[in-house]
């Protein structure tokens, strides 16, 4: 199977949004949208169909943060809960190791640790902006690693 790819749902009438551009980017991502597609007590999805502006402190520039689901469920309490959720390796939600910092007897700065340190940086101001933007709207932000989805 394709790490990334369409996804065509079971149940398009529960996805929020056109059911025929559901791409998923790995394999984390289709698994949690099988999940959303088939459990009954989710009763509305999509997937990156949600726009929260957010800084990226890396740019200096304001962006646009399409988180990966939204989703509607009914709780086991009965309530109707809203929820973004975000699929991210562990790894991601670390901050890069500073062990690893250079690379070179010289001193530089190793390439894939300015790129982690950016990365880790973005999606500290995505999730925080997500944070704000489900707590106006009285949603539920969560991030799911391969810990809640293997």
């Amino acid at each position: 199977m394709a790490y990334k790819g369409k996804y065509k749902p079971q149940n398009p009438q529960k996805y929020k949004g056109d059911p025929t551009k559901i791409i998923y980017r790995s394999l984390w991502e289709r698994k949690f949208m099988v999940y959303c597609d088939t459990n009954v007590n989710i009763l509305q999805w999509a997937s990156e169909e949600v726009i929260i502006p957010y800084w990226d402190p890396t740019s200096g520039k304001n962006r646009k943060y399409f988180p990966d689901f939204w989703v509607k469920m009914k709780t086991k309490e009965n309530n109707i809960e809203c929820s973004l959720i975000e699929v991210k390796p562990k790894k991601q939600l670390k901050a890069p190791d500073q062990s690893k910092k250079y690379n070179t007897p010289t001193g530089r700065l190793s390439t894939k640790y300015v790129r982690e340190v950016k990365t880790y940086a973005v999606n500290m101001a995505k999730f925080e902006a997500a944070k704000e933007f489900c707590k106006d709207r009285k949603w539920v932000w969560k991030i799911l690693t391969e810990d809640h989805l293997t």
